[in-house]
């Protein structure tokens, strides 16, 4: 319990700092009666729900014991996408100020938000989902497009519905970025390639279909060899950080795990 609470004051710590950079307010209503928990308490709290991988926002509420009541923790918590989202897109900008490799990796991963079965009867989500197919068969919901460096800094992501293209989304969300990028076959493109690439500053390379009858280089299979290595942020976001859900019961609620999950992850 003390480790959890340390980890919570950590966080509270960085997040106030974050919320003073970016002049974000404290309270929507400054003039207006003290909310439960103050905007930067209620991203706090959300990021460590995901930090620590806590399942229900229930089981984090019986843990902190904050004093109010659950109904207006949940509400203080889902009210918080926003702020999430613009201390995500800042990260992300200082990881490219930071410096980056110059090979590069994009893909995506799915974000069901609910059992295929259930997908018919699904309403929250409705809205922003749709069907897609990737290697373990059909999903509904959302995707998580990422591209990261080969010294695994993540650069840019984007949440799209399932059904979303896959080069429109990768075009757009690397656009400002340069390097040698590295994507699958389901990048594969003459337009994309031929739109996206700038002489002397960027490349695309992606790998091709079975069907394809390509003469590869040695070099070029040695990047194709490395692109699995944007698996691994996929992977712990969804292990450790309790990246896909099902529980949550309004589009705000949603979005609020999902953006706490993937700020927690660079946060780390």
């Amino acid at each position: 319990m003390n480790t959890f609470l340390n980890v919570y004051q950590t966080l509270k710590t960085i997040v106030t700092q974050i919320f003073s950079f970016l002049n974000l307010p404290e309270r929507e209503h400054p003039k207006g009666r003290k909310p439960t928990l103050t905007n930067s308490e209620a991203v706090t709290v959300a990021i460590l729900k995901q930090k620590q991988n806590v399942v229900t926002k229930k089981s984090l509420f019986e843990i902190l014991e904050p004093p109010c009541e659950y109904n207006a923790f949940v509400r203080a918590i889902n009210a918080s996408a926003k702020y999430l989202a613009r201390i995500v897109a800042l990260l992300l900008r200082l990881a490219v100020a930071g410096g980056t490799h110059l090979i590069k990796f994009a893909d995506w991963t799915d974000i069901p938000v609910c059992l295929t079965k259930n997908a018919k009867h699904h309403k929250t989500m409705r809205e922003l989902s749709g069907w897609s197919k990737n290697g373990k068969g059909f999903f509904y919901g959302l995707k998580l497009h990422l591209s990261a460096d080969l010294d695994g800094k993540v650069l840019a992501l984007k949440f799209t519905p399932a059904n979303a293209s896959d080069r429109d989304v990768f075009k757009r969300m690397n656009d400002k970025l340069r390097g040698l990028f590295v994507a699958d076959a389901g990048y594969l493109s003459e337009q994309l390639t031929r739109d996206f690439f700038i002489d002397g500053e960027r490349l695309l390379v992606t790998g091709v279909r079975g069907n394809m009858k390509k003469i590869a280089t040695r070099a070029h299979i040695a990047l194709l060899n490395l692109r699995m290595r944007v698996e691994i942020h996929f992977r712990i976001l969804k292990l450790c950080y309790g990246l896909v859900t099902s529980f949550p019961r309004s589009i705000d609620g949603y979005l609020t795990h999902y953006l706490a999950a993937v700020c927690a992850y660079l946060l780390a």
